[in-house]
Formats: structure tokens, C-alpha cells, sequence
């Protein structure tokens, strides 16, 4: 991995081998937006929610999974990465929708593989191709669709319009159920599938809106 500007001084202090926060010390990789640097924080065989818990870094068990519904693909975040001013103004371009705000995490993507990966709290290069522009209430929540690099059948997809439909459908139909609980139900919408170029442009606004929330952080880690 490359050297990362906001967790290598924090080793430097500690002076003692530490794991790096998934979200802010992982870098997105050289060849971002094309090919990211994605953190994985489940996969299609768990049975509960896992995600990263912020001020850890560690991943913590959301919630059980209540209905049968199993993500199809990996699921995780683009490290250094934020949803913020920048990616809601470009998702009320695209939507029409008004008053859309970023949902303040880093942009969710789900990678797409042949292998059978049997855990989470992994590293994975992947080549986004698209994916589902989605509301959670009036915050933007975007689902980017990616393939693994290198990946022996998924690599030769450049555009999730190349996908068997089957699988778009199951991607979709994850996401628009998997907040639904009992009592507590959630107002969720796709408002569209979109392609490679705005999954891209997406990424490219994310890292933008994460440089400025975290632009003070950089700033104090680099006098360490």
C-alpha cells in the first residue's frame, strides 16, 4: 500500500504496530475513481448486519438479519470517501429531487465475484461499472455496483447495463428491503440505475467532500 498521510503519522506516534482505521487509513488507491481500493464488511453468508464501527475502527454487529434476504455480492465502503454537500447536489441533478442532503458516510459500494470469500474486514480492488441511485428520506444514498479486478468472469463487465439482468434485480431488491424491520420501517427509494461514468463522477465528489471534512485532521497529523 501506498504511504497514507493521515494514519502513517499516527503510527509514527505510537511507535508500535497498530491497524489502520478502515475509513481514514486506508488509501483509495492511484488509480481511483477507475479502480478503488474498497473495505469489505460483509459478504453473502453472514447472517447478521456487520459494520464498522466509526471511532474504532472495528467492525461491530449492526443487527441480526431478520428476513431471509442475503446481500448477493460483498458489501462495504470506499475508504476515504463522505457523502456529503458535493455528492447530494450531484444526486439532485440527476434525481430532480430538492433538499437532498449527503448522509454523512463513506460512499457504500458491493463488488461482484466468481469466488466464494468466506469473511469480511478485508481489503478488495475493484472496477466500479455503475449503480442505484437511492433515498433514504430526503439524505442521498448511493449503492455503486462494482466488479472485482481481475476477477476471472465479473472483470470482463465495463457497465452494469452489460449485466444479466437477474443480478441487477437481486442487487436491487436488497437494497430497497434490507432496513426494513418490524415497526420500524424505512422510507427508501431508487430513483435510478446509473452507469459507469456518474459511479465515477460519484466517487470523484466523495473524496472532494471527504478532503474537506477532514481537511483540519490532515492538517493537525502532519506536524506530528
Amino acid at each position: 500500500m501506498a504511504t497514507n498521510r493521515l494514519m502513517d503519522p499516527i503510527g509514527r506516534l505510537m511507535g508500535l504496530r497498530y491497524k489502520s482505521h478502515p475509513w481514514h487509513g486506508v488509501d483509495i488507491g492511484p488509480m481511483a475513481p477507475a479502480i478503488v481500493t474498497c473495505y469489505v464488511e460483509m459478504v453473502p453468508t453472514d447472517t447478521v448486519k456487520y459494520e464498522v464501527d466509526k471511532e474504532s475502527g472495528y467492525l461491530i454487529i449492526d443487527r441480526p438479519q431478520k428476513y431471509s434476504n442475503v446481500i448477493p455480492a460483498l458489501y462495504g465502503f470506499i475508504p476515504q470517501t463522505y457523502s456529503g454537500d458535493k455528492v447530494a447536489e450531484f444526486c439532485m441533478e440527476r434525481s430532480e429531487k430538492k433538499n437532498i442532503k449527503g448522509d454523512g458516510d463513506p460512499v457504500d459500494i458491493c463488488i461482484l465475484t466468481e469466488k466464494n470469500i468466506s469473511h469480511g474486514d478485508i481489503l478488495v480492488r475493484a472496477k466500479p461499472i455503475g449503480g442505484f441511485r437511492m433515498l433514504d428520506g430526503n439524505e442521498s444514498d448511493d449503492k455503486i455496483v462494482a466488479v472485482m479486478k481481475d476477477d476471472a468472469i465479473y472483470s470482463n463487465y465495463n457497465d452494469i447495463s452489460e449485466l444479466p439482468e437477474l443480478v441487477v434485480n437481486r442487487l436491487k431488491h436488497y437494497f430497497l428491503t434490507y432496513k426494513d424491520l418490524p415497526g420500524n420501517e424505512k422510507d427508501v427509494e431508487i430513483t435510478g440505475i446509473f452507469d459507469k461514468e456518474d459511479a465515477q463522477e460519484i466517487i470523484r465528489r466523495a473524496i472532494s467532500d471527504y478532503q474537506s471534512k477532514f481537511e483540519k485532521l490532515g492538517s493537525l497529523l502532519a506536524n506530528v
